[in-house]
């Protein structure tokens, strides 16, 4: 697919059925029943799953890689999969992930210059993904402000990446109301990394409209998860 192709395509991110969105991070599910697990969430109103690629390098831990994904695809055909590349090498994943079955990739400011992101944003347009940035809490925002516009969307980590279940930094929001300032009210920013109902309000007031939550979701029985994304939506 072409990138006017991808521009002009009806997507998640640039046509989105409603906001804000929900993402189900399958970190905290049941690994050993992964696709009812991702089942049960998109049928308790999730509206994409977030699947963390770890490579023990970028960050401290190993998680999910690309036949994890594939392999949610097949039981998942209609799921939008917005994969998170923790990776020091993200130009190697991509086209891995984009072959898997992803529909959009996330990778990080810290290991990339600006140069070398609007390439791998030209790279994912070629592989008919959609491409995010993602950044960490340590990172400052300021010289990305100018470049967002060449993404999808924008992944602010509201914890160091590497583990579920984390205490949430709300000084990274200040992040979030900047790149919605910089870019308006139809860019995409997500946020992921101890976000549930007890912060959710806030978080959608620094203009956050995607809230990706991995325990305050997985952790409930499966009965109570529509009320939790029900209420991180602001709908309960």
């Amino acid at each position: 697919m072409s990138e006017t192709q991808m521009h002009n395509a009806t997507t998640l991110l640039n046509a989105p059925p409603r906001l804000p969105l929900v993402g189900a991070s399958i970190l905290s599910a049941d690994w050993s029943r992964l696709a009812e697990e991702s089942r049960s969430a998109i049928d308790a109103g999730a509206d994409l799953l977030h699947i963390d690629v770890m490579d023990g390098h970028f960050v401290p831990n190993l998680a999910f890689g690309p036949d994890v994904c594939r392999g949610l695809r097949g039981p998942l055909p209609d799921a939008y999969l917005d994969v998170h590349l923790m990776v020091t090498d993200p130009a190697h994943f991509l086209p891995v992930f984009a072959e898997a079955g992803a529909n959009a990739v996330s990778f990080h400011a810290e290991v990339v210059d600006p140069a070398g992101a609007h390439e791998l944003v030209a790279k994912g347009r070629d592989l008919g993904i959609e491409v995010a940035l993602a950044i960490n809490p340590p990172t400052d925002i300021a010289p990305w402000l100018e470049h967002l516009h060449a993404f999808d969307m924008l992944l602010v980590m509201s914890v160091n990446p590497g583990y579920s279940g984390q205490r949430f930094i709300p000084e990274v929001l200040a992040k979030a109301r900047a790149a919605r300032d910089a870019m308006g009210t139809d860019f995409r920013i997500e946020i992921d990394g101890g976000v549930g109902p007890a912060n959710a309000d806030r978080v959608r007031e620094a203009g956050v409209d995607i809230l990706a939550a991995a325990s305050a979701i997985f952790g409930q029985p499966e009965q109570e998860r529509a009320r939790v994304i029900a209420q991180m939506r602001g709908e309960a």
